[in-house]
């Protein structure tokens, strides 16, 4: 189920969380055992450091621009674009600019 964000209503995602200078701020919309929903921003030059998760990571960015490592390859994702983080291969993500994503994970099966 879905929570944090309003049902049977037009929204636009990127309008659901706001910047908060100097932080990484996030927005679970959903979480169960085999997928996690969550809303993202960044302040520029915030990051998340290198980890891994055990289930795959799909991002899309809503706005501005993101450094994403995977696997020790850097890629420049906007708003937009989506990239997938294989699960257990470590990932990073750094905030050029301001930004904003959707981050969903599908984990496997236990």
């Amino acid at each position: 189920m879905f929570k944090n964000i309003e049902k049977s209503t037009v929204l636009k995602l990127v309008e659901q969380i706001e910047y908060n200078t100097g932080q990484v701020s996030s927005k679970t919309l959903s979480q169960n055992p085999n997928v996690s929903v969550t809303l993202f921003s960044f302040s520029k030059g915030e990051e998340i450091s290198t980890h891994t998760s055990r289930g795959d990571a799909m991002v899309t960015v809503l706005e501005g621009l993101a450094k994403i490592t995977v696997d020790n390859v850097d890629y420049q994702v906007g708003a937009g674009e989506t990239i997938v983080m294989p699960a257990t291969i470590p990932h990073a993500l750094f905030a050029v600019e301001n930004f904003k994503m959707i981050l969903t994970v599908v984990f496997p099966k236990t």
